[in-house]
């Protein structure tokens, strides 16, 4: 019997680029698929959001600032925006869960500090004489809340750098699902059609409905 012809070095080396390639399309579909799955129902909730009905409920409260906090906040001096005292965050932090940026905004009667959160909003003003503290938090409802996820609005640094990590993943699947289109392409003529078709189809919609 004859001996079975070894493969060719070029022939080796595009097989195991190939597995590579498969390898990495696989890994990064699936760090990719829930990830992927929030941002496509979200993209379809953002398009459609005037026409999905909400409620907001709005939650009010007060209290009263201990002398401490208001001691703290009295040797700030001036009017405008500055940065809130180590000890009035804390107290903010404690009572409402929040102090956003630290940062508020000063006027001769009050401090207001603006505490921006995903699928809603909220302030508070500390009234710098009495120490009455006043904290409204309007929320929008869940579909807000995915919907400000999506955008990565008022979300903090975690959920923007999972948002990074995510689009690079995305980036790898894509480029590796193209490798892997090429190498069936002679196999499926179909392959090029679809893929030119998916490339043209938003620049054809861009130049003919939408209008700069």
């Amino acid at each position: 019997m004859s001996a079975t012809p070894a493969p060719s070095p070029q022939r080796s080396l595009r097989s195991s680029l190939i597995r590579q390639v498969t390898l990495w399309h696989w890994m990064s579909s699936g760090v990719c698929l829930c990830g992927m799955l929030l941002f496509t129902v979200t993209g379809i909730t953002l398009n459609h959001a005037a026409e999905i009905p909400a409620k907001p409920v709005v939650h009010s409260r007060r209290t009263v600032a201990p002398p401490v906090v208001l001691a703290a906040a009295g040797r700030t001096q001036g009017e405008g925006r500055h940065p809130l005292p180590p000890e009035l965050s804390e107290w903010l932090k404690k009572e409402f869960g929040s102090a956003g940026e630290g940062v508020g905004e000063w006027s001769a009667d009050e401090i207001y500090v603006s505490l921006p959160r995903p699928g809603g909003d909220a302030w508070v003003t500390v009234d710098r004489k009495t120490g009455e503290t006043r904290y409204e938090k309007t929320d929008r409802g869940w579909i807000a809340y995915l919907n400000d996820l999506h955008k990565g609005r008022h979300t903090g640094f975690a959920w923007s750098l999972f948002i990074d990590m995510l689009a690079a993943a995305c980036l790898v699947f894509t480029i590796t699902g193209l490798v892997l289109l090429q190498t069936h392409a002679a196999r499926r003529p179909a392959t090029w059609p679809l893929v030119t078709f998916g490339m043209l189809s938003p620049l054809l919609v861009l130049l003919l409905f939408v209008h700069r």
